[in-house]
């Protein structure tokens, strides 16, 4: 069974290098997270500045309120262009997040595309159908207004 993927743009009205400083510090993913999903950086040595080979650990209760354990890799970092991190342990079989990062006339725009799979076979897909695709949707749309809120919107 094929993976699944998603892919949003935004444009932010604020340079390189305050795009760069605020995505590509861990810190920060918590801020443009719905609170309802609980999540929490829970790594001690992951450091503040971005590069290969970094492990951050998290915590996230994406069903009912339960806890679960996700450990990302960043894979590859471009400075200032782009960063991939890489699931490797957590509740996907595969997740695969690609950050990219383009001046524009008046601010920056902001890339994810994101591929991924559920484990459990076709019971994996029948979920994504129910509810992981529109969770996940929701993630980045709640993002998306987040960083409007925080950056101003793009005229």
């Amino acid at each position: 069974m094929a993976a699944h993927s998603i892919k949003t743009v935004q444009k932010i009205p604020i340079s390189l290098d305050e795009a760069w400083a605020f995505f590509s510090n861990p810190a920060n993913l918590q801020a443009i997270t719905p609170s309802n999903m609980g999540f929490r950086v829970i790594s001690k040595h992951h450091g503040e500045k971005m590069y290969a080979g970094q492990i951050i650990e998290y915590t996230v209760k994406p069903v009912m309120g339960i806890p679960i354990y996700w450990m990302t890799e960043i894979t590859q970092v471009k400075d200032k262009e782009y960063f991939i991190d890489e699931q490797r342990f957590g509740p996907y079989k595969l997740w695969h997040h690609q950050h990219h990062f383009k001046v524009i006339e008046g601010g920056v725009e902001m890339t994810d595309i994101i591929h991924y799979k559920n484990p459990m076979w076709f019971l994996g897909t029948l979920a994504n159908e129910l509810f992981v695709k529109k969770q996940l949707q929701g993630i980045f749309d709640f993002r998306f207004k987040k960083v409007e809120e925080m950056f101003g919107k793009w005229n």
